[in-house]
Order: structure tokens, then C-alpha cells, then sequence
């Protein structure tokens, strides 16, 4: 029974990985936790989209490397197919280069295969409930990956007032803030505003620029010279 019109209903979760042991091993592991609903397990990428499409998970464990369809390409379309689904990228080391292309695909965040059970269950429940799963290590090098490949004139600072998408000055600040790696609580204390006020914000960023969560922002904020390197 809901309380208060919260929903109660379990985050249902699709597995993907073409390693039997790891995909077994997470279905058993997911289907012993409180709130966590597993509708499908499948083996490569072609058969996690056809999964997807049939199960409509909320959240997809998605390996990168794997046959026929890689991870980066699933999520694509699975997001296509799913656009409110969230996706959270496993990979075996944490400095995969295909961690960023995932990313930039829309996965909400990542995981590495050596993650704990609480580890993994925070992570769903945390893109679930909307937020990115984003460690600043990453969120450094998808910033440093993307200013090498942005040019100068790219970079160049906006004029005054000339910010895109109907951005606020404010709304500006705080997205060179998401930019440089900074949660929305060091953004509180740089700006001197509440937390709830950044949040605030950043919902304004994301709905005007239409973007998903913090790893698209970092693109943007680089991409329309909202960023410092």
C-alpha cells in the first residue's frame, strides 16, 4: 500500500552481460533485494533492445563488450525505444574508454563489476530516482575528453546576456559548476543558495536544454562555452 501517494511499485530492472557467471550472478543477487523487480536477463546487446522493448524496465544493467550489439549502441536504442528508462553501464575497469561513449549515449552512470550488492542497489535505486550516478573521477575525464576535442571558437565565452536555450545568468553559474564536477551541495556553498535552490536550477537547465543528467550538462556547458578548463 502506498503512504502518503508515494509509489511503492518495485524498480523493475533488465540485466545485460554476455558473461553467464555475471549475469547470474547479478539476476540472484537483484532478486534477493527489497524493492528490485529483475524482468529480464539477456546475453548480448541485440538481445537486451528485445528485452527491453518487451519487459519496459525502468533500469537497464548494461555491459559494455558485448557480441553482436556492444553496450554503447543497446543503450542507444533502448533509449530510443525507452527514452524514460535509465541505464547504468557495467565495465571491468573504471577507465574504459567506452564508459564515456556509453555516456554520451545516455547512460545515467556506471558501475565496475567489482561493485558490492549495496553498492549496486544504491546505484539503480539512485538513477531510478532520477539523479546520475557520475564519480567525479569520471566526470573529470569526460570534461578533459571533451575540451580536447572542442575547438577554441567553440569555447569562446558567450556575450553578456547571450546565453543559450533561455538561460538565466544564474542558471549559467551554476551549470559551470555542474561542469567543473561540483555537487549541488558545493554549488550551495560557492554561490551562497540553498541546495534546494540548485536543485532548483539544474531542473531549469536540463528542461530548457533538454538534457538528461550531469554527463550531458558537462557536453553542453563545454560545447556552448559555459565551461572553464
Amino acid at each position: 500500500m502506498a503512504i502518503d501517494g508515494a509509489d511503492t511499485r518495485s524498480v523493475r530492472v533488465l540485466v545485460a552481460d554476455d558473461q553467464t557467471v555475471v549475469r547470474e550472478g547479478l539476476v540472484m543477487l537483484l532478486g534477493l533485494s527489497p524493492g528490485i523487480e529483475v524482468v529480464g536477463a539477456a546475453a548480448d546487446g541485440e538481445e537486451a533492445v528485445q528485452l527491453a522493448q518487451r519487459h519496459t524496465p525502468d533500469v537497464v544493467l548494461m555491459d559494455l563488450r558485448m557480441p553482436r550489439t556492444d553496450g554503447v549502441a543497446a543503450t542507444r536504442r533502448i533509449l530510443e525505444i525507452l527514452p524514460n528508462a535509465r541505464v547504468i553501464v557495467l565495465t571491468t575497469y573504471a577507465d574504459d574508454e567506452s564508459v564515456f561513449a556509453a555516456l554520451e549515449a545516455g547512460a545515467r552512470g556506471y558501475l565496475t563489476k567489482d561493485a558490492t550488492a549495496s553498492e549496486i542497489q544504491r546505484a539503480i535505486r539512485t538513477v531510478h530516482a532520477g539523479e546520475a550516478l557520475l564519480d567525479p573521477s569520471v566526470q573529470r575525464r569526460l570534461i578533459e575528453r571533451a575540451l580536447s576535442a572542442t575547438s577554441a571558437p567553440e569555447t569562446a565565452a558567450p556575450a553578456l546576456a547571450a546565453y543559450p536555450d533561455g538561460l538565466t545568468q544564474r542558471e549559467a553559474e551554476v551549470l559551470r559548476e555542474i561542469a567543473a564536477g561540483r555537487s549541488n551541495r558545493e554549488i550551495a556553498e560557492r554561490l551562497v543558495i540553498s541546495e534546494a535552490t540548485v536543485k532548483t536550477h539544474v531542473n531549469n537547465i536540463f528542461s530548457k536544454a533538454n538534457l538528461r543528467d550531469r554527463a550531458q550538462a558537462v557536453v553542453y556547458a563545454l560545447h556552448h562555452g559555459l565551461a572553464q578548463s
